[in-house]
């Protein structure tokens, strides 16, 4: 702790408020976090290290409900990790996203008249620093509103002077070791933001096309060729078929005539065509698609690019200067004019790219570019989760990485963009070309030049696990925190930014991969499981939802819902039910705290303990083991539904519940629960911490009088004096006599709603608990059933059975017998009509014949539903005394 932070005069509530109030809560309880140094890392600390880096969001973005999903599940591993003794370091950061951050301020310019290139390069990138200085990075404050517990001293960003040293460095390894080099390919055109992109940075979705079928060459040399870009077969240099195809085994080989060029193309033999899909011929246009590329490079054909970076055509003729689109249109006419069109299909719905930033219809195209030869480095990569170096789980999304790093093409890196880092290659007079490293001094002269060309932005963002912590310098920070002990991250980026990662960290780090485990989560989606749009209507800004129900209640609804691998579905009311538990928390607690609830000294002996008692501290020490197992295994779902059920069905509606007779009767069993109650508390509200902060940080501090729930000890097996045993206090018989007499309250509560007695209605009847091993019970049990002693005319009309006790109830004064039985009658036949309805119609062969399965599924959930209600309007008329 700093000493500043000690004099700050904010500090927790002595009581708590009757209504917990979120916005009064979270935002000086962060602050007060942040000051004190609790999120903060120590290089030199001997503690055992635990480090997390944060995705870096992009610095033009604002927290959704992705981020808010993932950093969440980030923060609740980086509590725990803290509060059990790690060094624990969560690295936050932002990424200086490209194309995303170019476009933003060249919108901005477009609003005073101007371009990029009236501003030129250099007063550009100059532009984009003040717009981050002044915009950007906003996230970072949300990330402060949902509770995240990064070290913000470290925070980092892609474009800072460190990080570009650690670019500069390992581009200028991979280029001396021939891992990086310079090729014309195919790459992802965007006509609107001029420049290459990655597929990560390209959007399929279905479009209204047309597919349309034309005849190449003359007379027996006809072929016919499919196409959906019809514009493109002014740049074909060939038509391919499988070698096998018998069809066209007279043309290969042969030259044919191009429609409306003056240009004959060959036919080439290529096994790369399927010879069942369409004609079994396909036509091959090297220049604009990376299939026809690879066929092109096989047979030395050559590449013709016959649009400009606008998508605008530059092949000679008619077509010249035409818009792409406009191209298409106007080619297909001119080939229906000379007969050439032998089919059209509109419209025909086919998966499209689009660039993601603009929405622009990607265009394959060939172009100069920089490459990573990522061959030995994808080996790598895979080798390290062969071995087991690296898990990924769920373990069955191992397959899908493989899939990918053992099929992986080299990465296209160089973007035609001015924002980002600058490739360190110089061109010279004479042809020379030079790679600089942070410490060359790079060429000057006349005819010097770097080139023009910045990284794709995932170049840099895959050194993050290490550039962050000071590399290329061996800073103790690296010594200390790489490899990263986990990396949090959606499956949608496994193949991109993962597998980046994987390979830089390989490469860079001598064999040491960036993380001992990849956990991976899915998507978050709407109630109905459909994917968040703002163009579907359902997009949530979660700034909204924590305005309205608290940070807390939306952290638990997410990591409620996060199951490993699988997709996320979220709604409001979900988000609603969150608070009203942290409203049951603070409730709960409160009256714990007025009845005597306390931590101070050690548990009583195991002989002061009622069953009660035991029995909740067995529960506890068995939540406390099954959490933490959950918790290794990423397990969010079901380790948060075993904390609500816990706290809210056993301590508050059961524990809480049957000792609200012994508090007020006072005296030493009072004190005794009141001890209990603080311990269960003290372990449950540390448990819930890392998922709900501030609510839990709020009450523990009120309950214990400590510093903080961040730096509390994790809690271990709870043990009892006089009843130690291995792995903390257990008691198996005070399990089963509470389940016992939960099962009486049940059955008892079930009873009454079955005849319509108020909640709050006293009722006399008669206990028989003798001979169970609950007798003890029996004022918890009166005073939760609202069952009043019995009285000299007391009458048992109504008789249970149940778990070993019976329960004898006098209902002659509480409801009408006869109108009941009347009423259950009533149901009982309208419940034996509707089952022999179904069970005619279930009974017909003719009617199973031609009915389709869905009715006959609704026929037999009717069935079984009728069943259930006879069976169960039966034991209520059996209950109920003779009229």
């Amino acid at each position: 702790m700093t000493e500043n932070a000690q004099q700050q005069p904010s500090a927790p509530p002595t009581e708590l408020p009757t209504q917990y109030a979120p916005a009064d809560v979270e935002g000086p309880l962060y602050e007060r976090w942040v000051e004190r140094g609790y999120f903060e890392a120590d290089a030199k600390s001997d503690k055992p290290p635990y480090t997390v880096v944060i995705p870096p969001p992009n610095v033009t973005g604002s927290l959704h409900l992705g981020h808010a999903f993932e950093h969440t599940l980030i923060d609740a591993l980086t509590r725990r990790k803290r509060m059990q003794g790690f060094e624990t370091l969560w690295q936050p950061g932002m990424d200086h996203a490209g194309i995303a951050t170019q476009n933003v301020v060249e919108r901005e310019l477009g609003k005073e008249g101007k371009s990029r290139h009236d501003l030129g390069r250099e007063a550009f990138v100059e532009r984009v620093w003040q717009w981050k200085g002044e915009s950007g990075g906003q996230i970072s404050g949300q990330m402060r509103r949902l509770g995240d517990g990064v070290a913000w001293s470290r925070e980092r960003f892609t474009m800072d002077e460190g990080l570009s040293q650690a670019v500069q460095t390992i581009f200028k390894r991979l280029y001396d070791d021939e891992l990086i080099y310079r090729a014309e390919r195919i790459i992802n055109w965007c006509p609107r933001c001029l420049t290459a992109i990655s597929d990560i940075e390209v959007e399929y979705q279905d479009d209204d096309g047309e597919l349309v079928s034309m005849k190449y060459g003359e007379g027996d040399d006809t072929i016919v060729v499919a196409t959906t870009r019809a514009e493109t077969m002014l740049g074909d240099t060939a038509v391919a078929v499988h070698p096998d195809d018998e069809r066209y085994q007279h043309l290969v080989g042969k030259e044919i005539r191009l429609p409306l060029t003056n240009r004959s193309i060959p036919v080439v033999a290529d096994t790369h065509v399927d010879p069942e899909f369409g004609t079994g011929a396909v036509k091959v246009t090297p220049a604009h698609d990376p299939n026809d590329f690879e066929i092109g490079q096989r047979h030395n054909l050559p590449s013709l690019t016959i649009m400009d970076e606008h998508a605008v055509i530059t092949a000679h003729g008619p077509f010249q200067g035409l818009d792409r689109l406009e191209a298409r249109s106007a080619i297909v006419a001119a080939l229906r004019a000379e007969g050439r069109i032998v089919a059209e299909k509109r419209p025909y719905v086919h998966s499209v790219g689009h660039c993601s930033r603009c929405k622009t219809t990607i265009e394959p195209r060939l172009s100069m570019q920089w490459w990573v030869k990522v061959g030995p480095l994808a080996k790598a990569a895979g080798d390290a989760v062969r071995d087991g170096r690296v898990k990924i789980h769920p373990q069955e999304m191992e397959k899908r990485y493989f899939d990918w790093v053992d099929n992986l093409h080299d990465w296209c890196i160089s973007r035609q963009l001015w924002w980002g880092h600058r490739i360190p290659v110089w061109y010279g007079p004479n042809g020379e070309v030079v790679c600089v490293g942070p410490d060359d001094e790079a060429p000057t002269g006349e005819g010097w030049h770097q080139d023009t060309d910045v990284l794709d932005t995932w170049f840099s963002s895959g050194l993050w696990p290490f550039s962050t912590l000071g590399w290329p310098e061996q800073t103790e920070s690296l010594a200390k925190f790489y490899p990263n002990s986990v990396l949090v991250t959606g499956y949608d980026i496994l193949f991109f930014w993962v597998a980046r990662m994987m390979m830089f960290g390989l490469y860079a780090m001598d064999g040491t991969p960036p993380f001992h485990t990849i956990a991976l989560h899915g998507m978050v989606r709407d109630q109905f499981g459909k994917k968040m749009s703002k163009s579907f209507g359902n997009a949530v800004n979660p700034l909204d939802w924590m305005d309205k129900y608290g940070s807390d209640a939306l952290r638990f609804t997410l990591a409620r819902g996060a199951n490993p691998g699988v997709d996320v579905p979220i709604g409001e009311d979900w988000v609603q039910g969150s608070r009203n538990f942290a409203n049951k928390i603070w409730n709960a607690t409160r009256f714990a705290l007025m009845n005597g609830a306390t931590v101070d000294g050690p548990l009583p002996d195991a002989g002061k303990l009622s069953a009660t008692d035991r029995w909740i501290l067995s529960r506890l020490n068995a939540v406390v083991a099954e959490v933490d197992a959950l918790y290794e295994d990423f397990q969010f779902a079901k380790l948060s539904d075993t904390l609500f059920h816990f706290a809210w069905d056993e301590v508050f509606d059961w524990y809480v519940e049957l000792s609200k007779t012994t508090f007020m009767a006072g005296g030493e069993p009072a004190k005794v629960s009141g001890r209990v109650l603080g311990e269960v508390l003290d372990v449950t509200l540390k448990l819930l911490h890392p998922i709900v902060p501030f609510v839990t940080e709020t009450l523990w501090t009120t309950l214990t009088g400590g510093e903080s729930v961040v730096v509390a000890e994790w809690p271990k097996a709870v043990s009892v004096p006089g009843a130690d045993a291995p792995g903390g206090f257990q008691d198996a018989v005070a399990e089963k006599e509470i389940e016992s007499l939960q099962s009486v309250i049940t059955e008892v509560r079930r009873f009454r709603a079955d005849q319509g007695l108020q909640p709050g209605q006293r009722v006399p009847a008669r206990l028989t608990l003798d001979g169970t091993p609950f007798a003890a019970h029996e004022a918890a049990v009166r005073q939760l059933l609202r069952l009043q002693p019995e009285g000299e005319d007391f009458s048992a009309t109504a008789t249970l059975p149940v778990a070993g006790a019976t329960v004898a109830l006098d209902l002659s004064g509480t409801i009408d017998v006869a109108a009941e039985r009347k009423r259950l009658a009533k149901d009982l036949a309208a419940a034996e009509k509707e089952k022999a309805q179904a069970g005619a119609k279930l009974g017909n062969e003719a009617f199973l014949a031609k009915a389709p399965d869905n009715v006959v599924d609704k026929i037999r959930t009717r069935l079984a539903k009728a069943d259930e209600d006879i069976a169960r309007i039966q034991s209520q008329l059996d209950r109920l005394p003779q009229a």
